[in-house]
């Protein structure tokens, strides 16, 4: 009876900031269930070693340039999703940046390009392909928060904000969508393993960060993905306004 119960064959899947770390691992796992999927990135360039990895996997992924800042460029690309794939069953809205500095000196520049990209640009895109989703009284939206929008953390305000603002956007969409038939769920990960973070997760600072983790190991990618396909596929048909922390417990530690 549960037998392919996290199947994906026949569906569709669009997965934005794909071209590195989470989206292009969560694009190969989606790929591996069955899934047609079409990958984002500011630069389709950028695209490339990811759609390599698809091809050697005997699968094939579309390419799309898209700046989740750029309303315009939001809506091309999903139209042009929607034109190569035929539909788009699931979104993985992954797109986002971080920085570090102290409260005090941060720009408002700064500021806004973190809240646009991670916020704003999440909201947007969501909207546009939630749009298309309605219409056809069927779809699931994964939006990609972090512990740091379940609990705080110091030197990292507009992410924290931003994570914690798109945790309450989940929950939001999740009631507006529902009579549409569009669930909307969020993954809250921990700190993971990633070409980005891991100099510093293997520093004294990074070490010091694992105490703090109750299962006292960071997270490695593949720890996401009975997570990420639970939400994606029916496995996952009653849940939605859900935030699910991958993060070895670190959100409950002191």
């Amino acid at each position: 009876m549960t037998a392919g119960l996290f199947d994906l064959a026949g569906k569709t899947a669009l997965v934005t900031g794909a071209s590195s770390g989470f989206g292009r691992h969560f694009a190969q796992v989606l790929a591996r269930s069955g899934a047609r999927v079409a990958v984002t990135a500011r630069s389709r360039a950028r695209l490339e070693p990811a759609a390599a990895e698809f091809a050697g996997r005997g699968g094939e992924a579309v390419l799309l340039s898209m700046d989740v800042r750029d309303r315009a460029s939001i809506a091309g690309a999903v139209q042009m999703a929607i034109s190569e794939l035929g539909q788009i069953d699931v979104l993985i809205n992954n797109a986002g940046i971080a920085m570090s500095r102290d409260a005090l000196d941060w720009t408002e520049h700064e500021w806004d390009e973190v809240l646009e990209t991670n916020l704003s640009g999440a909201w947007f895109v969501a909207q546009a392909v939630a749009r298309h989703m309605a219409a056809r009284q069927q779809g699931s939206i994964i939006n990609v928060a972090s512990v740091l929008g379940v609990r705080g953390s110091g030197r990292a305000a507009p992410y924290v904000v931003s994570k914690h603002g798109l945790i309450g956007l989940t929950r939001a969409l999740a009631v507006d969508m529902a009579r549409h038939g569009v669930r909307v769920n969020a993954l809250a990960p921990g700190y993971f393993v990633t070409e980005m973070t891991g100099d510093f997760l293997a520093s004294r600072h990074g070490q010091a960060m694992l105490q703090r983790v109750p299962m006292r190991r960071f997270g490695e990618l593949d720890d996401l993905d009975g997570p990420l396909l639970l939400l994606a596929s029916t496995a996952g048909r009653y849940l939605t306004g859900a935030v699910v922390p991958v993060d070895g417990g670190h959100a409950m530690s002191g």
